[in-house]
C-alpha cells in the first residue's frame, strides 16, 4: 500500500552572508521516515527552536523545495506539484495549523468567514445552506457550533477557542494528514490538554493522521505514537514515543527532558545550550 507520507533523505541548505563571506546553512540533513495510509497516528517533531523541525514541516506542506531527497505524499513528489489544480487538491487532503491562533485570523474580519470561504474553495460549496452545514460539521468535531462563532471576531474568542477554530478550519476538506506546528504553544497552559485531546480524537474518530512539531516533550510524550527528535537539522533519535521520550540516549534529547522550556525561542536554546554545555557537547545551533 502506498504510504501517507514519506521522506528519503531529505536535505535543505540555505546560502547565508554576503557576496564576500557567503556559506552555507544545512537546516536539514538527510532526514526520513514515513507514514503509513492505513495506520492514522500522531507522529511528533521535537527539538527547540533552530533545530530544523519547522523547516521540515514546511517541506511537507510543499512551501519549501527541499534541497536534495524526496518527499512524496499519496505517492506523489511535493515538490513536483505545479498546477493551481493539483496544489488546490494536494491542500485538500494535507492542511496546516499555526503556531498562533491570534495571527491566524484577521481581527476586522469574522471568524466565520474562514470557514465558509474554505468550504466554497475546497469542497466547491455554492449555496448557503451547504456552506453553513460544512462549518458547523467541523465546528462540531471541535466541540464548538456555528452559532457560537457567527458574527464573531477574533478578540472576543480565548486563545484555545480560536486553535480549535483553526483546526475547524483544517477539517473542512477532509484531510488525511494535518501539520500542527507548536499549536499549543501560545495557548493558555489551563487549555493545552483540551487542545491535545482534540488531536487524539481526531486521530481515533476521523482517521486523520497528524505531524505534532513541538519543544514540549510532556505533550508529546502524552499523545504521541512515534516521535523523532532533531537537533542542528538532524534527527538524533526516533522510535516509539514512549521509549524514545521515556528513556533518551541522546544528550541533547535528555538536556530536552530535564529542562523547563519557556515560551521565548531565545530564552529556550539558552537553557538547551546550557544543558548540553554540561555535557560537553555544546556549540553553536545551526538552524
Amino acid at each position: 500500500m502506498t504510504p501517507l507520507l514519506e521522506l528519503n533523505g531529505v536535505n535543505k541548505d540555505y546560502s547565508i552572508g554576503g557576496f564576500l563571506d557567503r556559506s552555507t546553512l544545512h537546516a536539514v540533513k538527510d532526514v526520513s521516515f514515513k507514514l503509513e495510509s492505513d495506520k492514522p497516528e500522531i507522529f511528533t517533531i521535537v527539538g527547540e527552536s533552530g533545530s530544523g523541525k519547522t523547516t521540515t514541516a514546511r517541506m511537507i506542506l510543499g512551501n519549501e523545495t527541499p534541497t536534495s531527497g524526496t518527499l512524496r505524499f499519496m505517492g506523489q513528489d511535493i515538490a513536483a506539484i505545479r498546477s493551481r489544480a493539483d496544489r488546490l487538491k494536494f491542500m485538500a487532503r494535507a492542511q496546516p495549523i499555526f503556531q498562533n491562533p491570534f495571527e491566524a485570523f484577521n481581527p476586522l474580519t469574522t471568524l466565520d468567514y474562514y470557514l465558509f470561504s474554505t468550504a466554497r474553495r475546497f469542497l466547491g460549496l455554492k449555496s448557503r445552506a451547504e456552506v453553513e452545514a460544512a462549518a458547523d460539521r467541523s465546528l462540531q468535531h471541535v466541540g464548538l457550533s456555528l452559532t457560537e462563532v457567527r458574527g464573531r471576531y477574533s478578540h472576543e474568542l480565548s486563545g484555545g477557542q480560536l486553535q480549535r477554530i483553526a483546526v475547524a478550519r483544517a477539517l473542512i476538506p477532509g484531510p488525511k494528514l494535518i501539520v500542527a506546528d507548536e499549536p499549543v504553544s501560545m495557548v493558555d497552559a489551563s487549555l493545552r490538554m483540551s487542545i491535545v485531546n482534540l488531536f487524539r480524537d481526531l486521530r481515533d474518530n476521523l482517521g486523520v493522521s497528524i505531524i505534532y512539531i513541538t519543544h514540549d516533550l510532556s505533550t508529546a510524550f502524552y499523545i504521541s505514537d512515534r516521535v523523532i527528535i532533531m537537533y542542528r537539522g538532524e534527527v538524533v533519535e526516533s522510535g516509539d514515543a514512549k521509549t524514545v521520550l521515556g528513556s533518551p540516549t541522546h544528550a541533547y534529547s535528555r538536556a530536552l527532558r530535564n529542562a523547563v522550556l519557556p515560551p521565548d525561542p531565545i530564552a529556550a536554546r539558552a537553557i538547551i545550550e546550557a544543558k548540553l554545555a554540561d555535557a560537553n557537547l555544546a556549540g553553536p545551533a545551526e538552524a
